[in-house]
């Protein structure tokens, strides 16, 4: 179904309709776009605000935990006012301020095993913006079966890394995330930011990162992260690419795959 730009949304979204390479075209995609953000914290928040800004039709935003007072340092999607009110929905009522035509749905609940296949089916791409290896193992693997694309980021301190995988397509540019670390580190060698900390701003760079490349997904605009690690400095202010290739033998994407399913996640 084509959707056809009202007079209102064109103005709104005038400064995108002017580019070639969108047009009334690429926007009517992206309003008719379904995207599910796991995550509504550092990451999450500018990525739900650029996403939402861009005009990304139907968002779905999963998150279980209640905003605090100590996330507002760098979870600028959230309020002094939102303080104890579920991260979801405290999201859900800032992209209304800025956007109330736009399709959010707030989920206050975790993905689980039991969840994960219908929530990512239901979507054209995944963002997780999660802050544990539980979460990014279970969303590779059930965006894998479901053959959508996820655009997945991680942050500590002053760094950030990020990349998109579509290991559901063919070549051996389209790694997935266990092909790059097979398997969670021990518990006690990652320490997470509230153990670590983090510099707020970096989370800022790297979820409009994020955005962008799920931007660039929907619209089919310039190369993706798909088979690239990229990794952001912010002390050094470097960032750097690394190639990143299916393993053959991962057990997942691989020759001979040992996962077929979610059932080995908790």
């Amino acid at each position: 179904m084509t959707i056809e730009l009202t007079d209102a949304q064109l103005e709104r979204y005038a400064r995108h309709v002017i580019l070639d390479e969108v047009g009334e075209e690429g926007q009517a995609r992206l309003l008719a776009a379904r995207v599910l953000v796991v995550g509504a914290g550092g990451l999450g928040a500018p990525v739900l605000l650029y996403l939402a800004a861009a005009g990304i039709g139907r968002l779905t935003i999963a998150d279980p935990d209640t905003v605090e007072v100590s996330n507002l340092q760098r979870q600028v999607i959230h309020s002094t006012a939102t303080i104890g009110h579920p991260k979801a929905e405290s999201a859900r009522t800032a992209i209304a301020r800025l956007d109330p035509d736009l399709q959010v749905t707030a989920l206050v609940d975790k993905v689980t095993a039991a969840n994960a296949a219908r929530l990512v089916a239901d979507h054209d791409l995944v963002v997780d913006g999660t802050d544990n290896f539980a979460a990014r193992y279970l969303l590779n693997d059930a965006c894998y079966f479901a053959r959508v694309p996820l655009v997945s980021a991680a942050l500590l301190r002053f760094e950030g890394q990020i990349s998109t995988y579509k290991a559901h397509e063919p070549g051996e540019n389209r790694p997935c995330y266990r092909c790059l670390f097979r398997s969670p580190p021990p518990p006690d060698l990652v320490p997470r930011c509230e153990q670590a900390g983090i510099f707020g701003a970096v989370a800022g760079v790297v979820g409009t990162m994020q955005a962008t490349e799920v931007l660039k997904e929907i619209l089919g605009l310039g190369e993706g992260l798909a088979g690239t690690l990229l990794l952001y400095d912010a002390l050094g202010a470097t960032v750097r690419r690394l190639k990143a290739r299916r393993d053959p033998d991962c057990p997942l994407c691989g020759s001979h795959p040992t996962i077929r399913d979610l059932s080995g996640h908790a």
